[in-house]
């Protein structure tokens, strides 16, 4: 009769919020586990460990689940309980709003790494752009080696029947002071340092540097008239200079010393030589380099020049 009466009672409406509530738990009923779920129309439906699949068992779970949605909406709405509600509520817009972070956060990560990968890819474009780059300037310093030097070799050849009368004598003058000038200036800035090794006082290296200057001079009016248009020739352009410190480093030891005929003066008077011919390469040779930078500059103009 009571199991009857219980299945006969009707059941209470269940409020919204009792529904969420009771959707979300559990409960016991007679010691066994009891999961309660509502619909739209606040009709529930459950499962009972005594009779599974009964209609009595059934129908008791839903009066248990309404009598409980009762209670639940019923605290639910009191005063001292509804902060707690607005809590969770607010607990869940923050997830959700975290939730919408978190994707905006990968989507950003996502697209740092294709602008990284991108920005490799250009730093590698540009690497090989100035590797083009420093191999389209070393050819362009090759054609215009080749360039110069056909032109060298043009001018020698139309310089080669050319008479005497044809030579502009005016400008060969000024072609030679501008030479000898050159010459003598790097030849002295090049001894420089030897002389203030080797001179004592003022005026030993003004006397130094005057015969320096001079020698010089006379090198470079002789180096232009013996390189003349031949300026590839690398021989001519290095051998001028080191006769020119040979003559002159053998005439500094020849100066004021006596020779005797022995071993020991010998080895001495080969190292002077030596020493001293070296020291007149390191000063017609920077000289000679200089003469040669101003040839292809265009500064000075090889010998001989025609009449215009």
């Amino acid at each position: 009769m009571q199991r009857a009466a219980l299945v006969g009672s009707p059941l209470v409406p269940v409020g919204p919020l009792a529904q969420l509530a009771v959707r979300r738990r559990c409960r016991f009923h007679g010691g066994v586990r009891v999961r309660s779920s509502t619909g739209k129309d606040g009709t529930g439906t459950g499962t009972g460990g005594g009779s599974e699949g009964g209609d009595g068992a059934g129908a008791a779970a839903s009066w248990l689940s309404s009598a409980v949605g009762e209670k639940v909406d019923e605290l639910l709405r009191r005063e001292e309980n509804r902060a707690l509600l607005e809590g969770v509520e607010d607990a869940e817009r923050r997830v959700e709003r975290a939730r919408a972070a978190l994707a905006d956060i990968e989507r950003q990560e996502a697209a740092a790494r294709l602008a990284r990968e991108e920005v490799r890819r250009l730093e590698k474009r540009r690497d090989e752009i100035a590797e083009s780059q420093r191999e389209l300037l070393q050819a362009r310093e090759m054609i215009d080696e080749a360039q110069r030097s056909l032109s060298s070799s043009l001018d020698e050849g139309s310089f080669g029947d050319m008479s005497s009368g044809d030579v502009d004598e005016d400008n060969e003058r000024i072609e030679s002071v501008k030479a000898a000038a050159v010459s003598s200036v790097v030849g002295v800035l090049a001894s420089l340092p030897i002389s203030f090794y080797e001179v004592e006082d003022l005026p030993q290296l003004f006397l130094r540097s005057s015969i320096v200057f001079i020698s010089c001079a006379l090198f470079g009016v002789t180096f232009r008239y013996a390189v003349r248009r031949d300026l590839d020739n690398i021989q001519l352009k290095t051998g001028a200079p080191a006769a020119f410190a040979f003559v002159r480093g053998l005439a500094l030891l020849e100066s004021g010393r006596t020779f005797e005929l022995s071993t020991d003066t010998l080895i001495s008077v080969t190292l002077d030589a030596a020493v001293s011919v070296v020291e007149n390469i390191f000063i017609f040779l920077p000289a000679a380099v200089a003469l040669d930078y101003c040839f292809k500059m265009r500064f000075l103009s090889p010998f001989p020049r025609r009449k215009q």
